[in-house]
């Protein structure tokens, strides 16, 4: 049996089919660290957290924004489910500022009933998107 040469991928969130098309390679922020994925990759289910998944097609590169969900990979397909996705230019840059500060001023008081997990996931989306977003101007 030969390899495939492509990869079917799909993304899709909760609202819509964001993705759907053949790649040459994706990226997805799983639970452990990034996975990079090429075709005939071996299966595996992951789970993802806040990050970017990257693709490729052909010279293309395409980088969108996530939080939370599941990437299945299979030798020729990739299903990816995610909470939020979002190009470079869908990002709200104001609301990331805003929730990049607001997280910070909350770690910064040392107030003991902040949700502490829920406070850093703040943190580490709004300055994921601000990267993005910047990286793509």
């Amino acid at each position: 049996m030969s390899l495939p040469e492509k990869i079917e991928l799909e993304i899709v969130t909760p609202e819509k089919l964001f993705f759907s098309g053949e790649v040459d390679e994706v990226k997805v922020p799983g639970a452990e660290g990034y996975l990079g994925i090429l075709p005939g990759h071996a299966p595996l289910l992951s789970q993802l957290q806040i990050g970017v998944i990257s693709y490729r097609q052909g010279s293309q590169e395409t980088h969108l924004f996530c939080s939370w969900g599941f990437a299945e990979v299979l030798p020729d397909r990739v299903s990816v489910l995610v909470e939020v996705a979002e190009t470079p230019d869908q990002i709200d840059v104001e609301r990331a500022r805003a929730g990049r500060d607001k997280a910070e001023k909350l770690l910064r008081s040392l107030d003991e009933d902040i949700d502490f997990v829920q406070t850093m996931n703040a943190l580490q989306q709004a300055e994921v998107q601000l990267e993005l977003a910047e990286k793509n101007r």
